[in-house]
């Protein structure tokens, strides 16, 4: 079998790389493929682990990249069997020759990895970026104090990260300056110190492609290290699937969760389908609250099950089947096929470079859920059996917890052009409700204040005056009406709406109710004699159904010649016999008649035929 061609390609969606093997941090899937983790995740509590993945199947093993000019083999899966720069900038609809100049990316890893510049020389050089030299001030390396005298142990484990790191970051954007903090252990409180050193030293963007365990104490290492206004700071949710890792769990940092990735084509437009990577790390955080943005899109869409913060925010390529070239010289003998949400935490950082993230306040975290219409959404693909959206793609059609609320499609979700405003909008107004055959159409207006933003419209019923039940019965209602289907005629339903955008929901509007119902039955028994005064006297009996709803009147239909009945006037009677004197006749005329009963629904159809000669 020949993995990574088109076909073993669509083999494999829906079942990457992540059935366990019997040996801890080796993952095998159904063709032979199999990935080792780069990191044990066996870390103590308050420690974290590497998320990088690296193939070691025999046919990976085997596979080399070809050079920029030198067309890819067709047969294979993106570049000889995996992504190189031109392919995911072509996934992710990120061709650019000027963004991000002016922009550093700070990557934050453990340890030191000390071929990592001239690894990342050899990955730009063979693949056609441009230079990213010291001298230039394009790169710089530091450690977690910010000093270049000395540098943390060695890790071979982390020097792989370290590579990964650097390489999708280069692949994604490669006029930024890039600017490597490598903390002195794998210590959260290591870790953390070198993010703050990363802002101080005048990153825009600072990326983090590891985690470790949820702790009690993390809310307080979440403000102390991850909050910084105006910087963009992106995490690796997790590869071990289902549940939260810190520093994701952070409520300022952009949780990055994985996919994985069919990219047909290098030519710079998006050719590509995407399924949620089961790997992928999400759920509902232990400790974390939920920002505003995100509980805005809990309400909006009723997504329960989770009223803490949840994992993830945004996702890109992950799976190792789908996976990157990686050039490491420290710990492989040069190019290897990687994966794991470290990839993805990268691509996503480098993106937000690329839409020079240089405001001095805000929250780039939110940025996405100021324009989710931005991101590819993935329908597909899940990450355990947990029943819900938090695991599931196909559970929901707005955000999922594997990939959030998708992967980058250009720049635009992540600049903060459509932040989240200030405030929710206020309530909207004059809603009216007209009652219909089992159902029953809405009528609003808009509200005085959207709060800057466009709002969706959540709509909510009851079955007594305000009696509307807490969780709403439709979301994302786009327009200013509604039409509830599928009632019992003859009920009684009172209707609230609430106008929702990315920073909350309004107030209530005022209520209103129907009563839904059919049209009514054609009225009985309608007769027409010579009034005894003057004109035509006619009677009938009501319709053996009024439909669910009182019969309020009828409509009289008159002409002068049989079947050739038009709308005459209008009858009020509402009792089970009626009866009406038309006297506007003329005398010795024949009249022909029919009658139609109507109800709230409208006019129902008409009776049978009556005719007399008038006096």
């Amino acid at each position: 079998m020949v993995l990574g061609s088109v076909v073993a390609g669509a083999l494999l969606l829906g079942a990457p790389l992540t059935s366990a093997s019997a040996t801890p941090g080796v993952h095998n899937g159904p063709g032979g493929e199999t990935d080792v983790d780069a990191c044990s995740a066996a870390v103590s509590v308050g420690y974290a682990h590497c998320l990088a993945h690296f193939r070691t199947d025999a046919w990976a093993r085997s596979r080399r990249p070809v050079a920029r000019g030198i067309r890819p083999p067709a047969a294979t899966l993106g570049n000889s069997g995996a992504y190189d720069p031109a392919f995911l900038r072509s996934a992710y609809d990120t061709p650019s020759a000027t963004g991000g100049v002016g922009q550093t990316v700070a990557i934050v890893d453990a340890y030191d990895d000390p071929n990592a510049y001239n690894d990342m020389a050899y990955y730009r050089s063979f693949f056609g970026l441009p230079a990213c030299s010291s001298s230039s001030g394009c790169f710089q390396k530091v450690n977690e104090s910010g000093g270049t005298s000395s540098y943390p142990s060695r890790s071979p484990s982390w020097g792989q990260e370290i590579s990964l790191d650097l390489d999708m970051v280069s692949a994604i954007c490669p006029n930024c300056h890039i600017l490597l903090v490598e903390a002195s252990t794998n210590s959260l409180a290591d870790l953390g110190t070198a993010v703050n050193t990363a802002v101080k030293l005048g990153a825009n963007v600072v990326t983090n492609s590891y985690g470790g365990s949820e702790y009690s104490a993390e809310t307080s290492d979440a403000t102390a290290y991850y909050a910084h206004a105006g910087v963009a700071i992106t995490a690796a949710s997790g590869d071990s699937g289902y549940g939260v890792e810190f520093p994701a769990a952070s409520p300022t940092v952009t949780a990055v969760g994985g996919t994985t990735l069919y990219q047909a084509t290098n030519t710079g437009a998006r050719n590509a389908t995407e399924e949620a990577w089961s790997g992928a790390g999400s759920g509902c955080s232990a400790y974390e609250s939920q920002q505003k943005w995100q509980l805005a899109l809990v309400q909006e869409y009723s997504l329960l099950g989770c009223n803490a913060r949840i994992v993830a925010d945004a996702s890109a390529v992950a799976n190792p089947s789908t996976g990157v070239w990686v050039y490491d010289t420290y710990s492989n003998p040069g190019f290897e096929i990687f994966g794991g949400t470290s990839v993805s935490a990268q691509i996503v950082g480098a993106v937000y470079a690329l839409a020079d993230n240089a405001a001095p306040a805000g929250e780039p975290s939110a940025y996405p859920y100021g324009d989710p219409a931005a991101l590819n959404y993935i329908h597909a693909g899940s990450n355990s059996a947990c029943g819900t959206y938090l695991c599931n793609a196909a559970d929901s059609e707005h955000y999922n917890g594997p990939t959030g609320l998708g992967t980058p499609n250009g720049t635009a979700a992540f600049t903060g052009s459509s932040s989240p405003p200030s405030g929710p909008p206020s309530a909207p107004t004059g809603l009216t409700a007209k009652a219909g055959n089992a159902q029953v159409r809405l009528s609003w207006s808009a509200p005085g204040s959207t709060g800057g933003a466009a709002v969706s419209y959540q709509v909510f019923r009851g079955t007594s005056a305000g009696g509307e039940a807490t969780t709403p019965i439709a979301t994302g209602v786009t327009s200013t009406s509604f039409t509830d289907s599928g009632l019992t005629n003859g009920t009684a339903y009172y209707y609230t709406v609430k106008a929702v955008n990315s920073a909350g929901g309004s107030e209530a509007s005022n209520e209103a109710s129907a009563t839904p119902a059919a049209l009514p039955g054609a009225p009985r028994n309608l007769t027409a004699a010579t009034s005894s005064t003057r004109g035509v006297a006619l009677a009938w009996s009501a319709p053996a159904s009024n439909g669910g709803a009182a019969v309020a009147g009828y409509v009289l239909y008159r002409g002068t010649r049989s079947g050739r009945e038009t709308v005459y006037g209008s009858v009020s009677c509402s009792a089970a016999s009626c009866t009406y004197n038309d006297s506007a006749t003329r005398s010795g005329t024949t009249y022909y008649y029919t009658v139609a009963a109507v109800n709230t629904v409208g006019t129902g159809p008409q009776s049978n035929q009556a005719s007399a000669r008038a006096r």
